[in-house]
C-alpha cells in the first residue's frame, strides 16, 4: 500500500518519472527493514529492475526470455483478458523470473516429499512370528557402524601435510578432514545411542526416534544430513559413497598429492576451487 502511493506521488508530481528512486524507496526503504536475509534482499531488487524500468512503457517490451510475458497495448478490460487467456495455464519458470532448472529442482523436491510420506505411512509394528521392527532396525544399525569408518588423526594430518603457499591443496585436504570428522563422530555416536535406547538402555528422544525411522525407511538419519555433504542417495547408497569419500582422503594421505582429484568426493566441492585458483 505504501509504496503504491508513493508511485502515484512520483508519477503524477514528476516530469519524469524516477525509476532509480522508485526502485531504491520499493527494494531498500520499504522492504529492506523486514528483510534480512542478503538472498531475498537482492531478489527484490532484481525483480523491481525488471518491471520499474523506462522499456515498461514501450509495447511489445519483453518481460522474459520467450517474450511470452510482455507488454501489450493499451486497450479495454476485454483486451487484457484476452491476453491472460493466451497465457500458458502451467507457467514456465520464466514466469517468476526464475531459471528454466528451478522446475527441475521442484519436481526434485516434490518427488523426495511424496516418497518421505509414502514411507511414513507404512506400518510401524510387524504381525506373525518374525523379527520385530526394533530387531531390524538394531540389525541395520550395527550394520552401518561397522561400516562407518574412523576419524582422521588430523594433528598427523597436519604435520604431513602443513599449510604452504607453494601447495594449497594441503590446506583444502585438512578441511575436509575436519568436516568429515564431525560427520564420522555425529555417526558413531549416534549409533551406538540408538542401539541402547532399541534396548532400554538409555531414553529413546525424539531425535533417536527420527533416526530409527530413517533406518528403518532405508533413507539419511536428519542429523547425518544436517552435519554431511549433500546427497539424495538412500542410505544404503548413501553409505557406501560415504565410505568411497573417505578412502579417497586416506589414499590421499598415504600416498601423497594426487595427480587427479575426485571433486564430487569432495565435502564442499568450491574448496577444490578456492584452494587451486
Amino acid at each position: 500500500m505504501v509504496s503504491r502511493k508513493q508511485l502515484k506521488i512520483f508519477v503524477e508530481d514528476y516530469a519524469e518519472v524516477p525509476y532509480k528512486v522508485l526502485n531504491y524507496v520499493g527494494a531498500e526503504v520499504n522492504y529492506g527493514g523486514r528483510v534480512t536475509d542478503d538472498k531475498d534482499s537482492r531478489l527484490i531488487t532484481t525483480i523491481l529492475r525488471t518491471y520499474v524500468c523506462p522499456e515498461v512503457m514501450q509495447d511489445g517490451h519483453k518481460l522474459s526470455a520467450s517474450g511470452i510475458y510482455q507488454i501489450i497495448p493499451p486497450g479495454d478490460k476485454e483486451d487484457y483478458l484476452e491476453y491472460i487467456r493466451g497465457l500458458p495455464l502451467n507457467p514456465e519458470p520464466e514466469a517468476f523470473g526464475l531459471h528454466e532448472n528451478a522446475e527441475i529442482t521442484t519436481s526434485q523436491n516434490e518427488t523426495v516429499v511424496l516418497l518421505e510420506n509414502v514411507l511414513a505411512m507404512q506400518p510401524r509394528a510387524s504381525s506373525g512370528s518374525g523379527r520385530t521392527r526394533e530387531e531390524i532396525i538394531g540389525d541395520m544399525a550395527r550394520n552401518l557402524q561397522d561400516k562407518t569408518p574412523g576419524t582422521f588423526d588430523l594433528e598427523a594430518v597436519s604435520k604431513a601435510y602443513p599449510t604452504s603457499y607453494e601447495e594449497s591443496m594441503n590446506t583444502v585436504l585438512f578441511q575436509e578432514c575436519v568436516r568429515y570428522n564431525r560427520l564420522l563422530a555425529e555417526m558413531a555416536r549416534s549409533l551406538a545411542a540408538v542401539q541402547k535406547a532399541l534396548v532400554g538402555e538409555v531414553v529413546m528422544s525424539e531425535d533417536l526416534e527420527k533416526m530409527a525411522d530413517a533406518i528403518f525407511d532405508n533413507q539419511v538419519p536428519p542429523t547425518w544430513t544436517a552435519t554431511g555433504f549433500l546427497s539424495l542417495k538412500p542410505l544404503a547408497s548413501w553409505i557406501q559413497d560415504c565410505n568411497a569419500r573417505i578412502d579417497f582422503l586416506r589414499e590421499w594421505i598415504a600416498r601423497g598429492t594426487p595427480s587427479v582429484y575426485w571433486i564430487s568426493g569432495f565435502f564442499f566441492p568450491q574448496a577444490f576451487l578456492t584452494g587451486t585458483l
